[in-house]
């Protein structure tokens, strides 16, 4: 009879299309905000800054180990940069000690240094807390003179000989000394950088041939500047050359895409660069289910405001590493409906994906799809905002929803196993999910 002495129950979370959520704990609700997130930036349903709010909310909410781990992880693994930072401040800002040890491993550009107490400041300047300075001053010592000099620039609020005299680094040795008396003094040596060069009026053409002969430029600034390179007329089999040996170890799949859009000429060299960041990923014995989101949410809002790429196409890069994982795969599109497209290699099949129908998010409809097709593993890449809710997997098969979008709620949880981020690390935790060994290139040519 009591029927207004009930405990009220919480409404039931839902995407922002309609389907029911999970309920999530708040680790894993941060975990979905930060590990896909470029902080600040606009998303096609939340905005940049809502985002920011609710991380700096949930870290508060989540042990400060767990914080400090998922700092590591989305710097590290998924190769974020502002994100962990935020995170690190909450941890600052909480006094936890461990922010120091976060901090050392977080920070692995200079400008990072600054970057960090400039956030550490948003809103109210107040002094360094002594765990911050420490994880500073370790950080400091890991950059060389070439290093500090890139990223010494004008116009920044925080400097970095600011950052070091407020927290006082100890060189590693004399000719470290050396390098930060200088820094201090602003006598460091111009670098030898593209932005240096040519802000100086450099002719363009010399430039970059100097710097790709020199190989003096990162693979980043490679793939950004290959239409830069190509308006300067520089010799193409000089720029193909420094594709195929550049460092891969550290880009987003999704700027293989980027660069290929402003320079098409070079797709060859550009995918064989994206194949060399597959290479050690685990590869996955019999037949996987490979199911990619093409609905709106996912074409209508780029990743960034410096960015024309969108979540389609993040989540098309990660597709492109995914196949050569597998060795037999069925690969879907979905919005509306579900389309069988054919399982092309590179960016082939980032062409055939676009050509998939778009609209709502009908995951429901492609995961029957796949069903039909059968597999042994199903991964789903998307945004989580569906309309429909998902069943579970085939019986005794395994299911991996990959979410490439920092929004609050999802529905990929309970019988599949549910993975945040965008970077190929995504791909490496499904191997080790099932125990599958990587092979790496050496390993390969011994078979």
């Amino acid at each position: 009879m009591a029927l207004f002495n009930r405990k009220p129950r919480a409404p039931r979370p839902r995407t922002h299309e309609g389907a029911p959520a999970a309920r999530l704990n708040p680790l894993e609700t941060l975990r979905r905000s930060v590990l896909a997130c470029l902080l600040w930036e606009d998303t096609f349903y939340e905005a940049g800054e809502l985002i920011a709010e609710r991380i700096e909310r949930l870290a508060r909410e989540v042990k400060p180990d767990e914080v400090a781990a998922l700092a590591v992880e989305a710097r590290e693994q998924m190769k974020l940069r502002h994100a962990p930072l935020w995170l690190c401040r909450t941890l600052a800002r909480e006094r936890s000690p461990l922010v120091g040890a976060a901090l050392e491993r977080v920070i692995q550009r200079p400008d990072e240094l600054a970057e960090f107490l400039a956030l550490y400041w948003a809103g109210k300047k107040q002094p360094i807390a002594a765990a911050v300075k420490r994880g500073l001053a370790a950080a400091f010592t890991k950059f060389d003179a070439y290093q500090l000099a890139k990223y010494d620039r004008r116009g920044m609020a925080v400097k970095l000989r600011d950052v070091m005299f407020l927290v006082h680094p100890k060189p590693k040795d004399a000719d470290q000394a050396a390098v930060w008396k200088a820094l201090a003094e602003g006598t460091l040596a111009t670098p030898d950088t593209w932005e240096a060069a040519l802000s100086g009026g450099a002719d363009k053409k010399e430039t970059w041939t100097r710097l790709l002969t020199d190989k003096k430029l990162g693979a980043l600034a490679l793939l950004r500047n290959l239409r830069n390179m190509h308006a300067a007329s520089v010799d193409r089999a000089r720029v193909k050359e420094a594709l195929a040996t550049m460092n891969v170890s550290r880009i987003l799949p999704f700027r293989f895409l980027a660069a290929a859009r402003y320079a098409p000429d070079l797709e060859p060299e550009l995918e064989q660069a994206m194949f060399r960041a597959a290479k050690d990923l685990p590869k996955l014995p019999g037949r996987t289910a490979l199911v990619v989101d093409h609905s709106g949410s996912m074409t209508g809002a780029p990743v960034s405001r410096r960015s024309e790429l969108d979540r389609f196409e993040a989540a098309s890069a990660l597709a492109i590493l995914a196949r050569e994982q597998c060795e037999d795969v069925a690969v879907i599109v979905f919005g509306d409906t579900a389309k069988l497209v054919p399982p092309r290699r590179g960016f082939a099949l980032r062409d055939a994906l676009a050509q998939g129908p778009g609209g709502g998010t009908n995951t429901e409809t492609a995961k029957q799809l796949a069903d039909r097709e059968g597999y042994d593993r199903i991964v789903i890449i998307t945004d989580e905002q569906s309309h429909q809710a998902i069943s579970a997997p085939k019986a005794e098969r395994r299911g991996y929803v990959v979410n490439v979008a920092p929004y609050e709620h999802g529905i990929g949880y309970g019988t599949w196993t549910h993975i945040d981020g965008w970077s190929e690390a995504v791909l490496s935790y499904i191997g080790a999910a099932e125990n599958v060994p990587v092979v790496g290139a050496d390993d390969a040519e011994a078979e």
